[in-house]
């Protein structure tokens, strides 16, 4: 039994058996509602939903992080962090499983990529086969989950009522997933792509959780398999050892631990893609709070967004003195092209400067010096524009999901 830890790649048997034990504790959720409890003292997100605020909580591999759920894990990024820079730490990036069986120790000797269906070959690939199919491949991308910030939904939604922690952005290393599908030969039927990975349904009547693509899309050479995150091995929690990366797409697809790959001659119906995961199919994909989509579509692309992440939620700011207002803005792959902010409820709008561009996939950076020349409440509002001409609205939209949030974002905060 092996488990890999990101600067140990030969553990002591000691060491590895420690580790997948401390994970495994970790998967518990009594062991995790104690830590959190434990480390309550220690702080706590500032947003506070209906069950009041969120603790912090740490597992391997992992700063602390702002639990959402326990079983299965999903841990949102501290706010804080995104001031930090515009690549996400690996101790730091958000964590999302769908169904609570996850594994707690992976061999990475063992380990195997299935790739069957309608192709010429069917592959079985080990991490070796798999590194050496191609020239690798590095993106910086955007990972959002597609509910981040649907608490902030009205009227409220059902599902885990995420703050704006369920995202990060790092660099990506690995192969294109073309290169494996045509290494296998893809047979000219095809018409979906499907994924796999190692976590599972606790009950059988528990749907598995399996994605797919567009064979167009698999074969374009964006989405890749990877295997690194910011120049180190995937961490444990993050999909180790690979996981599909669907740049500018919502995490949704960006399936972990990946294990299989199936090329199918029709649509796929499974639950996560049929059912699950989907918004109202029309130009906004949102319909009027409270009612019900007609019809409905795969949730696919980011929208564009855009975050301050310099001040916080009630921060006092002093009168005529200037301050450097930071943030951070990001879009699926059209590109930011423009980031504008307000400090009079929307009447003016004034163009903030653009930090280095580290792709179209990627966060980019933007700045604005400013200063107020009033006291009282003050609304800071942000909205980023990108190179499709699609602008953040000023009214959120609405949908059953709670998907895709995008709004203009404001903050309250109070010259003094």
């Amino acid at each position: 039994m092996k488990f890999s830890f990101v600067g140990n790649s030969t553990p002591s048997r000691r060491r590895v058996l420690r580790d997948a034990f401390t994970l495994a504790l970790a998967a518990s959720p009594l062991a995790n509602l104690a830590r959190a409890a434990g480390e309550a003292d220690d702080g706590a997100e500032e947003v506070t939903f209906a069950a009041g605020p969120r603790p912090l909580v740490q597992y391997p591999q992992k700063r602390p992080l702002t639990l959402v759920t326990t079983r299965p894990p999903h841990l949102e990024t501290p706010f804080t962090v995104f001031n930090e820079g515009p690549i996400t730490p690996n101790d730091a990036f958000f964590v999302r499983y769908h169904l609570a069986n996850f594994p707690t120790s992976i061999d990475p000797d063992t380990y195997r990529l299935t790739i069957k269906g309608a192709v010429n070959s069917p592959l079985s690939l080990s991490l070796a086969e798999l590194k050496a199919l191609a020239t690798p491949i590095e993106v910086v991308a955007v990972n959002q989950c597609s509910g981040n910030s649907r608490g902030f939904s009205m009227p409220r939604v059902f599902g885990a009522q995420l703050g704006n922690g369920s995202m990060g952005n790092a660099r990506w290393v690995g192969v294109p997933l073309k290169a494996v599908l045509e290494k296998a030969g893809v047979k000219a039927e095809a018409q979906q792509v499907t994924f796999r990975g190692l976590d599972k349904p606790v009950l059988p009547s528990t749907p598995e959780f399996i994605k797919a693509l567009d064979i167009s899309h698999a074969m374009d050479g964006e989405p890749m398999i990877a295997w690194s995150m910011n120049g180190t091995d995937l961490p444990f929690l993050n999909g180790y050892p690979i996981r599909l990366v669907v740049p500018g797409y919502f995490g949704t697809y960006w399936v972990k631990h990946l294990s299989e790959i199936e090329v199918l001659d029709h649509t796929f119906d499974g639950f996560f893609m049929a059912k699950g995961y989907r918004v109202p199919d029309n130009d906004c994909f949102c319909v009027a709070p409270g009612t019900t989509p007609a019809k409905t579509l795969p949730i696919s692309k980011l929208p564009v967004r855009s975050f301050i992440t310099s001040v916080k939620h009630g921060a006092v700011l002093l009168l005529n003195k200037p301050v450097l207002l930071k943030g951070i803005a990001f879009d699926g792959g059209a590109g930011v092209n423009k980031v504008e902010l307000s400090i009079d409820n929307g009447k003016t709008w004034r163009e903030a400067a653009l930090g280095d561009d580290l792709g179209r996939f990627s966060f980019r950076e933007w700045s604005l010096p400013v200063s107020f020349a009033g006291k009282g409440a003050t609304p800071l509002m942000v909205r980023a524009s990108n190179s499709a001409g699609e602008t953040q609205p000023l009214q959120a939209d609405w949908n059953p999901g709670g998907y895709r949030r995008h709004v203009v974002e404001t903050l309250h905060v109070t010259v003094a």
